[in-house]
């Protein structure tokens, strides 16, 4: 039996019980930490927070400079922009985009809202992302470049939400992919009239660093592509102002070279 360690006139006892105190308060620190990091990473997230990393990602400055440089070809290097402008009563955001080429920021060729909501309990998606066409798109016109108070408000923007074009189901991708959330349209498409299309499909990727990739496509009755790249998606990369000085830009051409070329990449303004 040790009995000799529990007499006062050991030297020893007091320090090597302030040590195990101090050693059960550490551990226990440690496991209390481990359990609320554990509870942190394991907290399942709700329909709204995947809508609101969706709209955040789809918002701010994007460029697809990398891809024009790469194959010149086949893509221009555009400018994708896009900021909140209202949001709905049920809690949808609304979102303004538009796209220019690099060289023409303050002349977007196409211009649209962008809704971003959960998908309903019953579908096998997080997010839809629907997009609309704006009632009075030329008052809108470098909306995200302006000041707040120069731009049309909330409640106008709910206003001039018109008609519906098309809907994205997102879904969140599977654990090792390189993407957050990716979707499209339905298998059917939707509606579209332009350069003798029946139905046109899209298709929307979100990246880590709000890296967007979105491919476009028009067909016809008989099932030919009759407008969009036919090569993969259109990559928009966050990129800094350095960039306007880029040297590979592939709108290096005479308007009317330009405008055939963008007959074959993708649908403009309506």
């Amino acid at each position: 039996m040790c009995t000799g360690s529990v007499s006062g006139s050991d030297p020893d006892s007091g320090s090597n019980g302030w040590s195990w105190a101090r050693g059960a308060v550490v551990k226990s620190l440690v496991l209390v930490g481990g359990a609320l990091l554990l509870k942190r990473l394991t907290k399942s997230t709700t329909r709204w927070d995947h809508t609101r990393i969706v709209s955040d990602s789809l918002a701010g400055e994007k460029f697809s400079r990398e891809q024009a440089s790469r194959d010149p070809d086949n893509y221009f290097n555009l400018r994708w922009l896009s900021c909140p402008a209202a949001e709905m009563v049920d809690g949808s955001r609304v979102l303004y985009f538009e796209q220019a080429f690099w060289r023409t920021p303050h002349k977007p060729f196409r211009q649209r809202f962008f809704m971003v909501k959960p998908c309903s309990k019953e579908m096998k998606c997080d997010v839809e992302m629907s997009t609309y066409a704006i009632r009075d798109s030329e008052e809108y016109k470098n909306f995200c470049d302006r000041s707040k108070n120069q731009r049309p408000q909330p409640e106008e923007v709910i206003g001039d939400i018109a008609e519906h074009l098309t809907t994205i189901y997102l879904k969140r991708c599977d654990r090792g992919k390189r993407c957050l959330y990716e979707g499209s349209t339905a298998a059917e498409g939707s509606p579209n009239t332009w350069n003798g299309a029946s139905r046109c499909t899209s298709e929307l990727t979100v990246l880590k660093n709000s890296e967007i990739h979105t491919w476009d496509r028009g067909y016809d009755d008989e099932g030919n592509q009759v407008w969009g790249v036919k090569g993969g998606p259109y990559e928009f990369k966050p990129a800094p102002a350095s960039s306007f000085s880029d040297p590979f830009s592939s709108l290096n051409f005479p308007p009317q070279l330009m405008e055939k070329r963008i007959e074959g990449s993708f649908v403009l303004q309506e």
